[in-house]
């Protein structure tokens, strides 16, 4: 069972936002999940992986104190009942919903009341929050009139219009196009800039990769994999790709066993001796060596070595929605 802890390099370990030991919870006879451990350190962006059905949003749930688990320890910046620090966190849930008839600088104010910001100063901050993502020419209009892309915007400044210590978004870039997915992301790596923890769930591997310094991977239920990203990457050996003038001679020999050839150029994973001993060979062999480049395996190659084929054709194929 991956312990789900992990540390940043060259600097002592942060204290943590999040620390969650075997949580465990069940739905009549479905086990929805089993024995996950995550620990998430202050500041950090976090993802949590899966495809549709894995738990994510189970998950998610019993950490902020949504739902209790059936079995298993959660500490929520420092608190061992989440409720307690409620005021801190902020959650955008996958089910999104405003009062249409509310208008955008309201409907944040309201989201704002319900953490403690007083209603004149939610409506202030509302205003100001609008204004700097793009939309105050949306300030006066009601939720009904937005586009659906506008309507989530205004449900994620609600979200952080208490200005919360930790963010905790499930499928945010659902229904979102390329250009507010990018504004997203941006938004994301700010709040992380500023010393907020920031959680989110997804099935595309793509987000995590650009944005988390660590993830968990959720399958079935459990979690074959918590840690950092580049951790996930170094369970696939990096690929060595090397393009020779001549394609015969003794330096032949040292290529490993399982290089393919593709085209004008061989593969082959990365020697365990390093790159310099095969460099030696291809010189003194005369292969005339065109170009070489070692390529790190990408977050998708190690899901799919750490959770399957399976789960990574669902995290490819597979809708927004999550019930699990």
């Amino acid at each position: 069972m991956a312990t789900g802890s992990f540390t940043t390099k060259a600097k002592e370990a942060r204290p943590l936002a999040i620390d969650a030991r075997g949580l465990v919870k069940r739905f009549d006879s479905t086990l929805a999940v089993d024995g996950v451990d995550i620990s998430i350190p202050q500041g950090a962006i976090y993802g949590v992986l899966g495809p549709n059905g894995a738990g994510k949003t189970t998950t998610l749930r019993m950490l902020l104190g949504i739902i209790d688990p059936d079995a298993g320890y959660r500490r929520v910046l420092g608190a061992e009942n989440p409720q307690d620090v409620a005021r801190l966190i902020g959650y955008l849930p996958e089910e999104r919903g405003l009062y249409p008839s509310m208008k955008c600088y309201e409907a944040i104010a309201f989201m704002g009341a319900l953490r403690g910001v007083p209603l004149e100063e939610g409506r202030k901050r509302g205003k100001e929050l609008l204004e700097q993502h793009g939309l105050g020419h949306a300030i006066e209009k009601q939720i009904r009139q937005l586009s659906k892309g506008m309507a989530q915007t205004v449900q994620l400044l609600g979200t952080l219009v208490h200005e919360p210590k930790l963010v905790v978004f499930d499928e945010p870039f659902s229904g979102l196009d390329a250009i507010n997915q990018g504004k997203l992301e941006q938004l994301i790596r700010g709040l992380a800039d500023k010393g907020t923890t920031v959680i989110f769930s997804t099935h595309v591997i793509a987000h995590a990769e650009r944005l988390c310094e660590g993830i968990a991977i959720i399958a079935g239920g459990k979690v074959p994999f918590a840690g950092r990203v580049d951790e996930a990457r170094d369970r696939i050996p990096a690929q060595v790709r090397l393009e020779t003038r001549n394609s015969e001679g003794p330096w032949r020999n040292a290529l490993p066993e399982d290089t393919r050839r593709v085209g004008d150029f061989w593969y082959f994973p990365l020697p365990e001796s390093g790159v310099e001993p095969l460099l030696k060979a291809l010189i003194e062999g005369d292969a005339g060596i065109l170009s070489l480049s070692i390529e790190r395996a990408g977050l998708h190659d190690a899901f799919v070595a750490i959770a399957g084929e399976a789960a990574a054709r669902d995290m490819v194929t597979n809708g927004s929605g999550e019930q699990a």
